[in-house]
């Protein structure tokens, strides 16, 4: 395998429209980083002197000023571009929606925070061409890297997700969890489509993801100290990343997002026997006396579901202000539907065949689909 990259004679790389197109592009995703664009610009083209080269940034709606301070440079530099996306969120989206708004052969992603070693990409490029590679990997936990740059709490969490990804993987890398990687366009586009796009680390989505093993190399890099904004990591980046792997372990049978659905039912069944019990459904003599707390049960419940998905299952869709009232009430009449449908399975299958715990688990699976389906489409439907 080639590909259509050479370094440029002369000290200095000429500038896109002087040559055409590029035959790198750096893929930067930013989120609050107005300081850092213009100090990573500067850094490339030192890195890159004697290559063609442009660098998108794709902003996230940054409201510190990001996609203007990246628009000032592109007025200058033509090797400068953005992507600013309104209403999206998300490092590993961010990433493959630059890759696709490129035309170059080869690819390179990085975070805008200064903490990936930028001096290696010639380096990197140089092993991908030379050595016919798919990707090659700037890794901090080879001979020769370094991980001064992370917090001793950051060092920790980035060990810990490399050992639970390592047993995801059948490519023995040794930094899966990396964000600073140069790929051929041709081998990510052979992957593209089955990409989970969850949490921040698409590397090992790549990897996860690839049809046949990829042949990559890893090339030792330091991780740097940040200079300027915040740590985007936080907890739901946390969580992200094990929907991530839950994604490549189950996301073949059924979709990540169902699972984590019928989880949080389960919670709320555990809420439902709660609330009954508190309400006085556990002292009643009869059946009038059991309905009140029954019902009370019944609509504890799906609040507490609805919140919950609302957090995390549908996290890209978030329902804020008066739209979470009016999800929350859709919410109840589609469970009241799908409680429905679920006595009614049950009753149907149990008339077939009187075995009362195959009929409820009938009836409990029917009505645990409907309102996946259903809140899916009325409750959190995308705008």
């Amino acid at each position: 395998m080639t590909t259509d990259i050479a370094p440029t004679s002369g000290s200095r790389g000429r500038r896109q429209d002087e040559v055409g197109s590029p035959d790198i592009t750096i893929v930067v995703p930013t989120f609050n980083e107005a300081e850092n664009v213009p100090l990573l610009v500067e850094r490339l083209d030192k890195a890159l002197a004697r290559h063609h080269w442009e660098v998108v940034f794709v902003d996230d709606d940054s409201p510190d000023g990001t996609a203007d301070a990246v628009r000032a440079l592109s007025r200058r530099d033509p090797r400068v571009r953005l992507i600013h996306r309104i209403g999206r969120r998300g490092l590993s989206s961010a990433c493959v929606e630059g890759v696709l708004s490129s035309s170059a052969p080869v690819f390179a992603v990085m975070d805008a925070d200064l903490q990936h070693d930028d001096a290696k990409l010639a380096t990197m490029i140089e092993r991908l061409v030379e050595d016919d590679l798919d990707v090659v990997v700037g890794s901090r936990y080879v001979e020769g890297g370094d991980t001064e740059g992370l917090s001793h709490n950051r060092r920790r969490m980035s060990r810990l997700g490399t050992w639970l990804a390592q047993r995801l993987l059948k490519a023995e890398l040794t930094d899966p969890m990396s964000g600073f990687f140069v790929m051929r366009r041709s081998s990510f586009e052979r992957s593209v489509r089955h990409l989970s796009l969850q949490g921040f680390k698409i590397l090992l989505d790549i990897f996860a993801s690839a049809e046949r093993p990829l042949r990559y190399a890893e090339v030792a890099t330091e991780f740097h100290a940040r200079q300027h904004g915040e740590s985007k990591l936080d907890t739901m980046a946390a969580w992200e990343f094990g929907l991530l792997l839950l994604d490549k372990l189950v996301g073949r049978w059924l979709p990540t997002r169902f699972v984590i659905f019928a989880v949080i039912g389960g919670t709320g069944t555990i809420v439902h026997l709660l609330t009954a019990a508190l309400l006085g459904a556990s002292s009643a003599v009869d059946p009038t006396t059991f309905l009140a707390p029954q019902i009370g049960a019944v609509f504890a419940a799906m609040t507490w579901n609805f919140f919950l998905n609302n957090f995390i299952t549908y996290r890209d869709r978030r329902l804020r202000g008066w739209r979470m009232l009016r999800g929350l009430l859709s919410f109840y009449l589609v469970c009241s539907a799908g409680a429905v449908a679920n006595v009614g399975v049950a009753q149907l299958v149990f008339t077939e065949e009187p075995i009362w715990w195959l009929a409820a688990l009938a009836g409990a699976v029917i009505g645990a689909v409907w309102n996946f389906a259903a809140s899916s489409y009325l409750t959190w439907r995308r705008s």
